[in-house]
């Protein structure tokens, strides 16, 4: 079995969706369905049972799927393992904003210990570029949050969290147990500066043009509520200090936490970052 008809194997497995499986790997379906019905030939037996609807994992593909992701695991650490011989044991991660996700220890720790030789390099950046310097050539990977312009670059979404307004403690609306958008028309909101990505801004703006004071971090964001009393949009399960509280707003897109890196770089530490993060959001 190629190592790469098990990547699009686990693809499949994952998304149990020829369609989502191609797109999230970065090629057309046919090719792709044809790879795993080669698989299936070789094996011997039906890995997925198909439907209209997208397809489900038959024992025998329960089985494969287990054995090929211990597989390409030790892959990954083959081609690890060899980088770090051959000097190129540094990664640098870009991270947005505030490190206080809760899933961002998890994550290191686990990194930690499947590669306890790896210099890992982190580059705090503030909001207004939620690539964290991945088009600049500044980090290699960046764990950072969409929606953004994701031209040139590659995807992986770690966890979906839903979306709050966060309001002074003492603000009528703070008492409400949920808000539309239409309820903050009339409110100041936080602004990013000119030349952010637009997709970024419009999303965090709630999809229309605001007006409001101009910040850059997650500090001048929660300051301009203390002080102005502006509103503005943030994922649910970070602090806030007591004087503000966050309300769902049940007609804003959840927030998506993702890991991104340049569209076709092989680096092998790379690819293992991602994985393990994967692993480390899924549970």
């Amino acid at each position: 079995m190629e190592l790469r008809i098990l990547r699009y194997f686990v693809a499949v497995a994952e998304e149990l969706h020829f369609g989502r499986a191609a797109t999230r790997l970065h090629m057309s379906q046919p090719p792709l369905s044809r790879a795993i019905k080669q698989l299936e030939a070789d094996i011997g037996a039906l890995l997925f049972a198909r439907s209209p609807t997208g397809v489900t994992l038959t024992p025998v593909g329960t089985v494969l799927l287990d054995e090929a992701r211990a597989l390409l695991d030790h892959a990954d650490r083959v081609r690890v393992r060899v980088s770090e011989a051959a000097g190129a044991a540094t990664i640098t991660v870009g991270i947005l904003g505030d490190g206080t996700d809760p899933g961002m220890s998890g994550l290191a720790a686990a990194y930690r210990r499947n590669h306890p030789g790896i210099d890992i390099r982190i580059r705090d950046t503030d909001l207004t570029d939620p690539t964290c310097g991945l088009r600049a050539g500044l980090v290699d990977v960046a764990l950072t949050r969409a929606p953004f312009d994701e031209t040139a670059l590659t995807v992986r979404a770690l966890r979906t969290d839903p979306v709050g307004v966060v309001l002074r403690t003492d603000d009528p609306l703070a008492r409400h147990d949920r808000l539309r958008l239409a309820e903050l028309s009339d409110r100041r909101w936080f602004q990013f500066p000119q030349g952010t990505d637009p997709i970024w801004r419009s999303y965090w703006n709630g999809g229309r043009p605001r007006e409001g004071p101009m910040v850059r971090t997650v500090q001048e964001c929660q300051q301009a509520v203390l002080w102005n009393g502006t509103v503005g949009l943030a994922p649910f399960g970070h602090d806030l200090p007591t004087e503000l509280a966050v309300v769902p707003l049940i007609d804003m897109a959840p927030s998506r936490v993702v890991a991104a890196w340049n569209e076709g770089d092989t680096n092998p530490l790379i690819r293992s970052f991602v994985e393990i993060a994967t692993a480390t959001y899924r549970h």
